[in-house]
């Protein structure tokens, strides 16, 4: 994995550079790259859907708008994060009455979380599961989707879906196997 991150790097700050000069087309790779990264972190901390889309567009808008003043190297989707987070940030300081006690906890949990880009990634991961899942067929799908709630045996499952016990236990397998191959095929995509 160390490997590929110079790799990473290199192609961000490519496309940072083609932004500079003005390129949409880089500008387009950036936005499709780190969209839902962005809107995670948005949505975690702001938990209002509309709220987030909007964090989300004034940070793609201010890249795109400041990036021609950069003049120092910098990490791409480091500079997209603390941009966001500065948003929440201003965001719940201009709307102190309406957020109220989330506020005082996101605070808290953007200033004291160490462990908030592990955070980050767990939901993207997260995201990218339930991706995955909607793409396989319904009644793996729906096996996987009962799975995730937690607490329920494949003999519940059964019994719910009107089929045998064995059949749940052949289409989970078959599901985690289909998962398996969505991830390895959405990190050849990143890698």
């Amino acid at each position: 994995m160390k490997d590929n991150f110079p790799i990473i790097q290199n192609e961000d700050h490519a496309l940072f550079l083609l932004i500079k000069k003005g390129d949409d087309k880089a500008f387009v790779v950036v936005y499709q790259k780190y969209h839902s990264y962005l809107y995670s972190l948005a949505l975690r901390y702001l938990k209002d859907v509309e709220a987030a889309e909007e964090a989300v567009q004034h940070v793609f808008v201010k890249l795109w708008e400041s990036t021609r003043h950069i003049e120092i190297e910098i990490n791409l989707k480091n500079y997209l994060y603390t941009m966001t987070k500065n948003y929440i940030l201003n965001y719940f300081r201009d709307n102190k009455k309406m957020v109220s006690i989330n506020y005082v906890n996101a605070q808290e949990e953007i200033s004291g979380d160490d462990d908030f880009p592990a955070l980050l990634e767990e939901m993207q991961l997260s995201e990218i599961l339930k991706q995955g899942i909607e793409q396989l067929p319904p009644q793996k799908k729906e096996i996987c989707k009962m799975k995730m709630e937690g607490n329920i045996s494949n003999q519940e499952i059964a019994d719910r879906m009107g089929i045998s016990i064995h059949t749940v236990k052949s289409h989970y397998q078959e599901s985690i196997k289909m998962l398996r191959n969505y991830f390895r095929k959405i990190k050849l995509m990143l890698f």
